[in-house]
């Protein structure tokens, strides 16, 4: 099993293991996510069409417009964001939309970025299905990854 020390950016409330959707490239939550059913819309995205919804997303950063925020907190909401969202680097519209969800509705999906960076973070986590996030400290989290 391999483990990875990540830095809270919106800190996990729970313990969360769920499925892992992974990605070398970003994805915009505004127009590229449809909040009603948790899916990938963005037809230029290598995801077009899986459903994020209760599984650790894995992506780089996220892409685009600042609306993001607001889409990615009304996922939350209404329970179709991903589980967790962890982070190669900092994204403060990700990080935005978590704490604003975090705030007004009093619901958590997690944002962490890796402390260390890595070539690929999808490459470490596509052979595995199942990944385990949980806070360690109120600044640090740490992933489980493997069997």
């Amino acid at each position: 099993m391999t483990e990875l020390r990540l830095r809270c950016l919106v800190a996990p409330d729970q313990p969360i293991q769920a499925s892992v959707v992974a990605f070398d490239v970003g994805l915009s939550f505004w127009g590229g996510f449809d909040v009603s059913n948790g899916c990938i819309i963005d037809r230029s995205h290598p995801g077009h069409g899986q459903c994020l919804s209760g599984k650790i997303l894995c992506l780089p950063s996220g892409r685009g417009s600042s609306s993001s925020s607001s889409v990615l907190a009304e996922a939350i909401r209404l329970g179709s964001a991903p589980a967790a969202i962890v982070l190669s680097h900092d994204d403060p519209l990700i990080v935005t939309g978590a704490l604003v969800a975090q705030m007004l509705y009093d619901k958590c999906c997690p944002v962490v970025t890796l402390i260390e960076p890595m070539t690929s973070l999808l490459t470490l986590t596509a052979a595995h299905a199942r990944l385990q996030l949980m806070a360690e400290r109120s600044d640090e989290a740490l992933l489980s990854i493997g069997s």
